[in-house]
């Protein structure tokens, strides 16, 4: 009996020691198989590691960047062997995939970063004026043009609210995607703005002594009173007894208080006489050529214009200035491309050729000639429309400048003689009008011209005078 019992005990207990013996065999395997994988997917396979999040969303129409990633096998860096297949397309909303992949020796390893395209960029909406509106008082408030855009709908202007209230304009507007925009601007029943003065006539005009000034007035327009011009007030006066520039001030002022006023300048010169000859040189001066021009001048008895640069001799220069010619200023560096290339330019490179006259001489120059003179079109090249604004800006600053009615043609191509020269000058000359001549005391022909022109000036009865500023302006047509 005691056997029987003892057998089924050891028997049980053999039944235990194999099951926990499988269990053991089982985890052990297991282990292994696990070890394996661990083997294989850290060690033998390569890995990808990505630069920020798996899970990424952009907006609509927004640039996809790539965040970067690295990847490794057996500790060497395999970054440079990874492919990136994308097909992430911003312009279409919807979820994309980012792709990186790697084979090492038949050693695969894949990773896939997620993109979302949504739209979450609210509506942009744009209004004539951003400041607050000012309304005339006692005046109803009209909407000014507004309209809005979206980055996927396009244009929503038609979706856009309107509120308002006393004081308080709103816009506002929201997307297929619920994105909104809104934004504010206030109405102030006040009048801020001053009236538009617009002279009638030239801001410059010119007047000639002993002969009556005729003032041309100015209109004014506001825009809450509407044509106040008769309110429009001048102040200064215009002595056309003495030869100068005077400035005369147009002044208005609104039921509001707003004041405006604008300045025009009336220059009042000697009326040129006409078989006057006025004899001009450009460009000097030159050694060899004007002070030969000078030794004739002086010889003859007559006062020229020199319209010098910055370059010869400053004796030439001091020279004409002590035998009474006038000194203009020309330009220093005759470049088209600096002297035309903005209004600043101009007048920096005339204040290099100022400062060396007023050097030299000891008087400040504002008698002036444009390179090329006022109707040139090469500085279109260079800025559009800046000799309109040269014209009117030197004379604001107290310059007179000087044009030609006659031109000697020393300027032009080839090699003229003397005696071309000297015809060119005569045969334009006439007893009818004030005779503005233009000449370079840097050629040689136009040197051994000079004589003959005089000449033929004193034996048919003109007069030869140097440009003052009192003498009156000949000028040319703007084309620029």
């Amino acid at each position: 009996m005691k056997e029987k019992s003892v057998n089924k005990y050891n028997k049980r207990f053999l039944s235990i020691l194999k099951n926990k013996l499988n269990l053991l065999f089982i985890t052990i395997f297991a282990l292994l198989i696990i070890v394996a994988l661990v083997i294989y997917n850290f060690i033998l396979l390569p890995s990808i590691r990505l630069k920020g999040s798996r899970y990424i969303e952009i907006d609509y129409l927004s640039e996809y960047k790539e965040k970067g990633y690295s990847a490794h096998f057996l500790h060497d860096d395999i970054t440079s062997k990874v492919k990136v297949v994308s097909n992430v397309n911003t312009k279409k909303l919807g979820d994309y995939e980012v792709k990186y992949s790697v084979n090492i020796n038949g050693f695969k390893r894949q990773v896939v970063r997620k993109v979302k395209v949504t739209d979450k960029t609210a509506p942009v909406i744009k209004l004539a004026s951003k400041d607050d509106i000012y309304v005339c008082p006692n005046c109803k408030y009209k909407e000014e043009p507004f309209s809005a855009t979206d980055n996927y709908d396009g244009d929503v202007t038609d979706k856009v609210k309107v509120t308002s209230t006393d004081n308080k304009i709103t816009y506002s507007v929201t997307d297929k995607h619920g994105n909104k925009s809104e934004i504010s601007r206030k109405i102030i029943y006040e009048d801020k703005t001053p009236p538009v003065i617009t002279l009638i006539g030239n801001e410059t005009v010119y007047a000639f002594v002993n002969e009556e000034y005729k003032e041309l007035g100015a209109t004014a327009i506001d825009n809450c009173d509407k044509d106040i011009s008769n309110k429009v007030k001048v102040k200064g006066e215009v002595n056309i007894n003495k030869p100068g520039t005077y400035e005369l001030t147009y002044a208005t002022i609104d039921k509001a208080g707003n004041k405006a006023e604008v300045k025009r300048n009336v220059i009042v010169s000697e009326r040129g006489r006409n078989g006057t000859i006025y004899l001009t040189f450009d460009d000097g001066p030159k050694t060899g050529t004007t002070d030969v021009i000078l030794d004739i001048l002086k010889e003859e008895g007559i006062e020229a214009t020199f319209f010098v640069t910055n370059s010869g001799p400053d004796y030439l220069i001091k020279r004409a200035f002590d035998e009474g010619h006038t000194i203009g200023l020309h330009t220093a560096s005759h470049n088209y491309s600096i002297v035309y290339s903005s209004v600043d330019s101009y007048f920096q490179d005339l204040g290099i050729v100022s400062e060396r006259v007023k050097n030299i001489t000891g008087v400040e120059s504002k008698i002036i000639r444009f390179p090329g003179g006022t109707s040139n079109t090469v500085s279109r090249k260079y800025s559009n429309g800046i000799m309109t604004s040269l014209t009117r800006e030197v004379l604001s600053r107290g310059y007179h400048y000087f044009d030609w009615n006659i031109s000697s043609g020393d300027a032009a191509g080839g090699r003229p003689t003397p005696d071309e020269i000297a015809n060119n000058v005569i045969s334009s000359l006439s007893k009818n009008k004030v005779n503005m001549v233009l000449m370079h005391d840097i050629k040689t022909y136009t040197r051994d011209a000079l004589r003959t022109i005089i000449k033929y000036g004193k034996d048919n009865g003109y007069t030869f005078e140097k440009i003052t500023m009192t003498t009156e302006m000949i000028t040319q047509r703007v084309n620029n």
